[in-house]
This record gives C-alpha cells, sequence and structure tokens, in this order.
C-alpha cells in the first residue's frame, strides 16, 4: 500500500503494541509502581503509561523490538517531543502533582528476554 501500511498492518501492530504496555503496566507494578493513566494523549502527544512511587511521577515511555537495544534507539527525538508535550498537558492538568518530582522513564521489551527499565531515560524540558 503506498502511502503508509495497510490496515491489517496497522491492527497488528496496535495490538501488539497494546500488549507491550500491558507487560510494562505488570513489570511496573511488580517494581512497586502505581499505575495512574495508560494511553495518556493530549498536547500533541502520548504517554504510554504514568505511574506514581513515592513522590515521583513517572512518564513512561514504552519499546518493543527484536531486541532491547533496538527498542532503546526507536525513542528519537521526534517521539521525545511529542512524550514530552504530552507530559507538560499531563502536569498543567494535574494541579496536585505539582510538588512531586517528574521524570521520563523507557520501559524496553524483546522476545524471550526479561524487560529493561531505564530511569531518566530522557529528560523532561519545559
Amino acid at each position: 500500500m503506498a502511502g503508509g501500511r495497510a490496515p491489517t498492518d496497522r491492527r497488528a501492530a496496535l495490538r501488539r503494541g497494546m500488549h507491550a504496555e500491558i507487560a510494562a503496566a505488570g513489570y511496573m507494578l511488580a517494581k512497586g509502581y502505581r499505575v495512574l493513566a495508560w494511553r495518556y494523549s493530549g498536547g500533541g502527544g502520548e504517554i504510554d503509561l504514568i505511574c506514581r512511587r513515592g513522590d515521583a511521577i513517572v512518564f513512561v515511555e514504552v519499546k518493543a523490538r527484536g531486541d532491547l537495544d533496538a527498542a532503546g534507539w526507536a525513542i528519537g527525538p521526534t517521539k521525545q517531543r511529542r512524550f514530552m508535550r504530552a507530559a507538560r498537558h499531563w502536569i498543567a492538568r494535574n494541579g496536585w502533582a505539582a510538588s512531586l518530582s517528574w521524570r521520563c522513564d523507557a520501559v524496553l521489551l524483546a522476545p524471550w528476554r526479561w524487560p529493561r527499565h531505564v530511569p531518566d531515560a530522557f529528560q523532561l524540558t519545559f
């Protein structure tokens, strides 16, 4: 299909992404995080998971690829900008979180590998 993926390819990619996000949410729960939001969209961007542990709000990007290194490299500058717009949007609408610390983490997934949680995967800038 010229100009994009076939509808069945898009559905399969969405399904894989949803499975990856569910796995990442379970992993974060097991590490003591509480999931506040899943697939948050706002400000022209999307955040896969928003979690809290202690006094930290953690915005999480989930990436699944064939290997963990490829998953990490898939979080490029354009994705980071969109992610940060969504994080700023969430913070602006959740004033109760103003006194807490915020960070941007990543959970990387690959077949037959344990998930890799990367705290402070990139900086949240205003």
